[in-house]
């Protein structure tokens, strides 16, 4: 899609933060974005700003459990995970030169921050917020990129929900900022949509929804007129697919995008389908042929 075209050098042009809820993919985000750049040719580092990260699935360049952990704050604070995440946001924001000197060994490197998936950290709370506006003071070009599992289409309230957590993040950690419905491949298994999946992505007329929650809210995404999402399936597995030009984006110069065309005919293990909505509606959803007005109508 246009989003993942040569446009993407402003989009996404040195660093993506990765944040969202708990259990939306940034870690599977961040290992398929790592692994597909790479077979661009691209030099990626992951670096791991969540404590409560284990097991990570990637090679990680920079790893915050060096510094802290939640476990340890856990214990040896006494506080639960909510309270042990915001406590070591702000141990990081107090010890930046740690951070600093870590990344400054991977200089001209294209980086992926995987931060951790407390709501509350990047709605109001300031540590991560100030972390991010000292990353930019070191001439990281940041855009956040904000994944939010699609099952939440499926029930109106918790959709609303979601659109005033996206609207309160862009607006409290001031980035550029992409929205991101992932987990597209299991969208039908959460039950069926009331509408076609653009009335979900474009946001563009919550009237529909009235029935189902407060106006005024509704009201408030609306006003705004900010928040909009992008489709997103990424599967990741050990044996190699065959890539599909279309389902690739190339972002940086003619040296990767020599290297997708390349691909094409290529053998590759991460398989990135930034999808248009439409082809998102016919591969993973039943095509009732309705518009969102004859959904209104039947209703």
């Amino acid at each position: 899609i246009s989003l993942f075209t040569g446009a993407c050098t402003d989009l996404f042009p040195d660093r993506q933060i990765v944040i969202g809820p708990p259990v939306s993919g940034k870690t599977t985000y961040c290992r398929g974005m790592q692994e597909f750049l790479s077979y661009l040719g691209r030099k990626v580092v992951i670096v791991n700003l969540d404590p409560a990260n284990e097991g990570l699935p990637y090679p990680c360049a920079v790893d915050i459990s060096e510094l802290v952990t939640l476990d340890d704050v856990m214990d040896g604070l006494k506080l639960g995970p909510n309270g042990g995440l915001i406590y070591s946001m702000e141990y990081l924001e107090a010890n930046m030169d740690w951070l600093e000197n870590k990344l400054k060994h991977h200089h001209g490197y294209y980086f992926l921050f995987d931060c951790p998936g407390q709501v509350e950290l990047y709605t109001h709370h300031n540590s991560v917020k100030n972390i991010f506006a000292q990353l930019s003071k070191w001439n990281f070009r940041l855009t956040a990129v904000h994944l939010v599992d699609s099952h939440y289409c499926a029930d109106p309230a918790k959709f609303i929900s979601v659109l005033c957590t996206s609207l309160s993040t862009m607006l409290h950690v001031e980035l550029p900022h992409v929205n991101v419905l992932s987990k597209m491949d299991l969208i039908e298994q959460y039950g069926k949509l009331a509408f076609n999946l653009d009335f979900y992505t474009e946001v563009l007329d919550l009237s529909y929804l009235f029935h189902h929650l407060n106006v005024k809210l509704a009201e408030v995404i609306q006003d705004y007129s900010l928040v909009s999402f992008v489709p997103l399936n990424i599967q990741v597995s050990e044996r190699k697919r065959k890539a599909n030009g279309h389902d690739f984006p190339y972002c940086f110069g003619d040296l990767e995008e020599r290297n997708l065309q390349a691909l094409m005919s290529a053998a590759v293990g991460a398989d990135f389908q930034f999808s248009t909505t439409l082809s998102v509606q016919e591969k993973y959803m039943e095509a009732t042929g309705k518009t969102v007005k004859d959904e209104v109508m039947d209703l």
